[in-house]
Parts: C-alpha cells; sequence; structure tokens
C-alpha cells in the first residue's frame, strides 16, 4: 500500500524561533506558526478560525530561522508529520501529539520588504525584493569558492 507523508503550510510566526543543541552539536529549532483559514457563518459573516502548529527545524535551517526570523514574519513551511511521544510526570499517562517535521522553510518578506517591492514595480524603483530559503543561506555547501561577485540573478517568468 502506498503512503504520502507531506505538509505545506503558510504562516506566521507565533513566537520568535527557539534554537537548542543536541549533545553532537546539531542545532534544533521550535517554532510556532499560526494558519489562518477565513470562513463563512450562516448569516454571511466572515471571521477567522487560526489552527496553530509545532514546528521543527534542523541544522543550518535551526540557525538560520533564529538569525533571521521574529514573531510575526510570514513562513512557508514543507515538511511531514512526525509523532511526538512522552510520559505525563504528573499523571504517568502516556502522551502524544502530532507535530512538523520541516524539510524546507521559506522566509518570506516581512511588511518593510513589501513596502520596498511596491516600490520596485514603480519606474526607477530599487529593485525586486526576495523571499529567502533557508536551503539557500548559509550552508558551507552552497558558498562560492570565488564567493558572492560571480552570482547572477536570472529573470523568471512567475508573475509573483
Amino acid at each position: 500500500m502506498a503512503s504520502l507523508n507531506k505538509v505545506l503550510l503558510l504562516g506566521n510566526l507565533t513566537r520568535d524561533p527557539d534554537v537548542r543543541y543536541t549533545p553532537k552539536g546539531t542545532a534544533v529549532g521550535d517554532l510556532g506558526l499560526a494558519v489562518n483559514r477565513r470562513i463563512q457563518d450562516g448569516r454571511g459573516n466572515w471571521t477567522d478560525e487560526a489552527t496553530f502548529v509545532d514546528v521543527t527545524v534542523w541544522g543550518a535551517t535551526a540557525e538560520n530561522a533564529q538569525k533571521f526570523l521574529t514573531k510575526g514574519r510570514s513562513v512557508l513551511v514543507e515538511g511531514r508529520l512526525s509523532v511526538e511521544s512522552w510520559t505525563d510526570k504528573q499523571s504517568g499517562q502516556k502522551r502524544s501529539r502530532l507535530k512538523v517535521t520541516a524539510e524546507t522553510l521559506q522566509f518570506l518578506p516581512d511588511a518593510k520588504s513589501r513596502e520596498t517591492s511596491e516600490r520596485a514595480r514603480q519606474p526607477g524603483g530599487p529593485g525586486p525584493a526576495h523571499a529567502y530559503t533557508a536551503d539557500s543561506l548559509d550552508y558551507p555547501e552552497n558558498r562560492s569558492e570565488s564567493g558572492p561577485s560571480d552570482y547572477q540573478e536570472e529573470e523568471s517568468d512567475i508573475p509573483f
């Protein structure tokens, strides 16, 4: 039987990223994510329904999240569901919960970057604002020997 464990979430951080390290020195980050859904009641009134999700990020992605993200920032998480199990110290009962383990974390522009992006669309603007992907930030394997001067930005057909 085939199975698929894939999660895509777009939301806002509910708190600043919290990073700790394993005994072997690997960074582990915990993020709180709020994902909103706009729903209409029977009378035509719109309300927001928030779902709060715990997300775990590993390695350089966790370190970059701590370095670049703060509460309220929008992020796109691509990952998988995982189960965390433990025994409750007070009651002795087995407990578990679902979490998302991020495989890719894309940092989306904040309000200040969006303002820059709006100005960039006007003639003579300063240029486009960029979203940062954790996979491309501060990884040794992504660094060029000749430095950043050999980086050239390509035009994209994607309209956003």
